[in-house]
């Protein structure tokens, strides 16, 4: 009687905005017996010491702008350590159907006969009230409009110019190389003195921030030294006056 080998597995993870306690209840107990953990820079390392002693860690982060792995890499350590392992943990900060690719991802491990998991993960723009910046208000906001600030040719989301129309709150992930342009496009619509504020490091021993209308906000980033990771946040739900 031969042995039938076990399932092949692929965890999606989500490992939060960056303190490593806002992780799931679930992510927590999945990263306890996890056997190989691929993990991007924006995961909190400290995630990693929740893994067992004998779990393989790789690093394969996309450093914004800079050297980064491969999405074709990834997705073949992926099939390897799942066949070779049994299963894999794929630690990525915030939600990794925000803009994380995660869905690509259980599509190719699908593909190869692996049974995926989705685990969600609390994304960096849920972390803007710890600047007392509510994403929604009654008296202010009427929802949320989320875009990317860079779209895989490198250009602004034309998104952008429909979420100005509307009365929400509009949060821009991978924007802070785009800050000239953002704030163009609102003073090309009369809407410069609109509030916005800036979040880096959210969540974390790091993180900092800055407010003011968003046509100062390439100003703003310099003056407090903001790069990336970062949201930008623009809407009355950045000004305590309005709220």
């Amino acid at each position: 009687m031969t042995n039938t080998p076990p399932q092949p597995n692929l965890y999606v993870l989500g490992a939060g905005p960056g303190d490593p306690e806002l992780i799931t209840v679930k992510g927590y107990k999945i990263l306890q017996q996890a056997k190989v953990v691929l993990y991007d820079n924006p995961a909190n390392s400290e995630l990693l010491n929740l893994t067992p002693p004998d779990c393989e860690q790789i690093y394969v982060g996309k450093q914004p702008y800079g050297k980064y792995t491969s999405q074709e890499e990834i997705h073949s350590l992926i099939k390897h350590f799942a066949f070779s392992k049994g299963s894999v943990v794929r630690l990525k900060g915030g939600d990794p159907f925000i803009f994380g690719r995660g869905f690509e991802e259980i599509l190719f491990a699908r593909e190869q006969g692996i049974k995926t998991y989705y685990i969600p993960g609390i994304t960096s723009m849920q972390a803007s009230g710890l600047e007392d910046i509510p994403l929604t208000h009654r008296a202010v906001s009427e929802g949320i409009w989320v875009v990317t600030g860079t779209k895989k040719d490198g250009t602004l989301s034309a998104d952008l110019r429909l979420a100005m129309q509307s009365n929400a709150t509009v949060v821009i992930y991978m924007g802070m190389k785009q800050l000239a342009s953002i704030a163009a496009t609102y003073i090309d619509a009369g809407l410069g003195d609109t509030p916005a504020a800036i979040i880096q490091h959210a969540s974390t021993s790091k993180q900092k921030s800055v407010k003011g209308p968003v046509k100062d906000l390439t100003a703003l980033a310099e003056s407090k030294q903001l790069t990336h990771p970062a949201i930008i946040i623009i809407g009355g739900v950045t000004n305590p006056a309005v709220i």
